[in-house]
């Protein structure tokens, strides 16, 4: 076989694998199989949960846990982003919804959006109408968008973002420094925070190079008025690091891995004890 042929026979599996992939997330989003978990952002001065971003996971009856690595660009190309987003969306500002009631009203909550929803004047209506929807407090909702998105038009996409800030929403910039693209992002996004990418923070130490371009990102960040939000802290190195150069925020599996809505609540209410109790 040559590799013409070969070349021919992997891109054909790769499509049947995408297409079964593609049936098997519709059956999820049927039966209900998605859930959210929260993965806590912390004040790195007091350790204080001061947000939580959430992420989905698809939990399969006969497989397990599906990588969202696995099944994210498989809904992107089948356009089930779309129906899976609106789904994300609803679930967790109803949980924002339920924290406000339960007295955790200051908690922050961060949403990823799609290049694919903010390209598509119809389905962003769609979620504009959803968020707009929920009398949550706006101006503790963040939207972030990857920074490698492939926006093919970044003044539309401007625009949108402009929209949902009406409401008092703010914009994180997820990944920054992963991309061609991060200082245009900059430039034409209103962006309100970076986040920076776990690459630039898993590797740290003192006189790398990593840590001269993280020092420099931070210093860049706050001269434009932008808060920073530090990725993929694992080692105490990295949050020393992060403390002495003044990153204000910070999540990771050294502070807290994602966790489920139910356990998420216990540990607000672990942390709101202990800091009342301090005082």
């Amino acid at each position: 076989m040559g590799f013409w042929e070969k070349d021919m026979k992997k891109e054909y599996s790769d499509i049947i694998t995408q297409v079964q992939m593609a049936n098997q997330l519709q059956k999820g989003l049927d039966r209900k199989e998605f859930t959210l978990y929260y993965q806590p952002e912390f004040d790195l001065k007091t350790l204080e949960i001061v947000g939580v971003e959430a992420l989905v996971r698809w939990y399969q009856p006969e497989i397990g846990f599906i990588s969202p690595e696995d099944f994210i660009p498989v809904a992107e190309k089948s356009k089930l982003i779309y129906k899976l987003e609106q789904w994300i969306i609803k679930k967790a500002l109803s949980q924002k919804l339920q924290w406000e009631k339960d007295g955790f009203s200051q908690l922050e909550l961060s949403i990823n959006l799609s290049s694919k929803t903010l390209e598509s004047e119809c389905y962003f209506n769609k979620i504009e109408k959803i968020i707009s929807s929920y009398k949550v407090d706006y101006s503790r909702i963040t939207i972030e968008l990857t920074e490698t998105m492939n926006l093919t038009n970044l003044n539309y996409v401007a625009d949108r973002l402009k929209r949902l800030k009406k409401l008092g929403i703010k914009i994180a910039l997820d990944d920054f420094g992963t991309g061609f693209s991060s200082l245009n992002h900059l430039r034409t996004l209103p962006v309100d925070i970076i986040k920076i990418d776990k690459s630039f923070i898993q590797p740290l130490s003192q006189n790398n190079r990593e840590a001269i371009i993280t020092k420099n990102m931070i210093t860049m960040a706050h001269e434009l008025d932008y808060r920073v939000v530090a990725e993929g802290i694992e080692m105490q190195e990295q949050y020393d690091f992060l403390i002495q150069n003044c990153c204000e925020r910070g999540q990771g599996f050294l502070l807290c891995i994602p966790i489920p809505e139910d356990k998420l609540g216990r540990l607000i209410k672990v942390c709101k004890y202990k800091k009342e109790i301090a005082v």
